[in-house]
């Protein structure tokens, strides 16, 4: 993976209708992102074509001005990821913590632009 800014679009796993897309930063180890409703902040490690992460995401804006109900509202979402990578583009797999539960979820990830 190479530090810049990547395009991510997140599909849940185990029969729940729900995804999301946003932008990614990663530099140096370091993972910071968001979209219209959450922020990110994480660590990663990369291996040989293959990288690993924890995150947390927060909300940013609050329930009632969004369209619909997010997955992830009024709650702190830990996150944990592995995947492989080649060229500009990632795929991962991960298990996000919302409250008790826990959700698994594929996402893809593009770089935009090399920092």
């Amino acid at each position: 993976m190479q530090n810049g800014l990547y395009s991510i679009h997140i599909r849940m796993l185990d029969g729940i209708r729900a995804k999301a897309n946003g932008i990614i930063i990663l530099r140096n180890g370091r993972l910071l992102g968001g979209d219209p409703y959450f922020w990110t902040v994480g660590d990663y490690m990369l291996g040989d074509g293959t990288w690993k992460g924890e995150l947390l995401t927060r909300q940013h804006t609050p329930y009632s001005e969004t369209p619909g109900r997010p997955l992830f509202t009024g709650h702190d979402v830990t996150t944990g990821f592995s995947g492989s990578f080649a060229d500009a583009r990632s795929e991962v797999f991960g298990t996000s913590l919302i409250g008790s539960r826990s959700v698994a979820f594929r996402a893809t990830l593009r770089l935009l632009t090399a920092d």
